[in-house]
């Protein structure tokens, strides 16, 4: 495969990443009591986080239901099927990172296209938080708020910031589930390739692990940030659901894995650089709707180690500077 072939395919399948959409960091901080975990209820929520791991047939469901803005007309509903293999790539004991991989195309030969990662710290000192309009800045995390409780930091497709937020894991009898505070995220791509009237979205974000799988469901409200003004202009439902099972071609996942781990995991470095100053800390990261300056060719560096066209070296030596030229720290 030629380089301008995975160029196209790696656009042609960008549609694909607009599947997904995640959700945010704290805004407003709330008074809680100090609360201490059990080693027992610690395990329980490593195993809750832990059983997201595996192969999923997926679908990402998002409806809009309430319009606020006067004259604003509902968008239509989104569904989109989906099959996902979600690897664990770190376990340290109280910090676990999750990489989904999405396969695209045939069953039997799909084509894998790096998708969301998502990962969880337990009693964090400092959560992102997304500010609208490209930057975000490090917030410390009250040790009221920590306390037994857990933060899930989402990434996107090339490893930069969507969303993070803290809460404790709550476990019934047949389902666990994790739900923060409301929380702001950045638009998610099947929107921001499509419209332009809002700049955020107000977020709950709520994992739930059952039997079957989890689903993963938010209650948004899409933000006009404009003007200096908070706007809401929509509430929309979002329900992604992940069902257990075994997918077919599901070995390409691991070798796509396999092949281009250690690059991405220079890309990460990049960026968990950026999260580790201290709080207060605020930056931009640049890219254009369609992820044409940043995420775009990111993934291609990946794609050409994959068919063998250039080694982990060469695709960071192309991704390094992107990363410095898109990404700036505000003084």
């Amino acid at each position: 495969m030629t380089v301008s072939s995975i160029s196209k395919t790696v656009l042609v399948l960008a549609s694909a990443l607009a599947l997904t959409a995640c959700a945010t960091t704290s805004q407003t901080a709330t008074t809680a009591p100090m609360i201490e975990r059990s080693q027992a209820q610690f395990e329980q929520d490593r195993e809750a986080i832990l059983a997201m791991q595996g192969e999923y047939a997926v679908t990402f469901d998002f409806i809009e239901t309430v319009a606020i803005e006067p004259g604003y007309q509902l968008a239509d509903q989104k569904t989109t099927p989906a099959r996902e293999v979600v690897i664990v790539v770190e376990d340290t004991g109280d910090f676990i990172m999750l990489q989904h991989l999405l396969l695209a195309g045939p069953e039997e030969s799909p084509f894998i296209v790096k998708h969301w990662r998502q990962d969880w710290r337990y009693e964090p000192a400092t959560v992102l938080a997304f500010e609208g309009f490209d930057e975000w800045s490090i917030e410390a995390v009250p040790a009221s708020e920590r306390a037994g409780a857990w933060s899930q930091t989402v990434y996107q497709v090339d490893d930069s910031p969507r969303y993070a937020a803290v809460a404790r894991w709550d476990h019934g009898v047949d389902a666990s589930t994790w739900e923060p505070p409301v929380s702001w995220r950045p638009l998610p791509r099947r929107d921001d390739t499509t419209r332009d009237d809002y700049d955020a979205i107000a977020a709950v974000n709520r994992h739930t692990i059952t039997e079957w799988g989890w689903v993963h469901d938010q209650d948004n409200s899409k933000l006009n940030l404009r003007d200096g003004v908070e706007r809401e202009i929509v509430r929309e439902i979002g329900t992604n659901t992940y069902v257990r099972t075994e997918l077919a071609g599901v070995e390409a996942a691991h070798d796509y894995w396999d092949a281009t781990a250690d690059y991405w995991a220079r890309v990460r470095e990049h960026f968990l650089n950026l999260e580790a100053q201290p709080a207060g800390t605020r930056f931009h990261i640049e890219d254009d709707q369609d992820g044409t300056l940043l995420y775009g060719p990111l993934l291609e560096a990946g794609q050409r180690i994959l068919f063998g066209l250039s080694d982990t070296e060469g695709a960071w030596d192309d991704a390094e500077p992107l990363l410095n030229q898109q990404i700036s720290v505000i003084e």
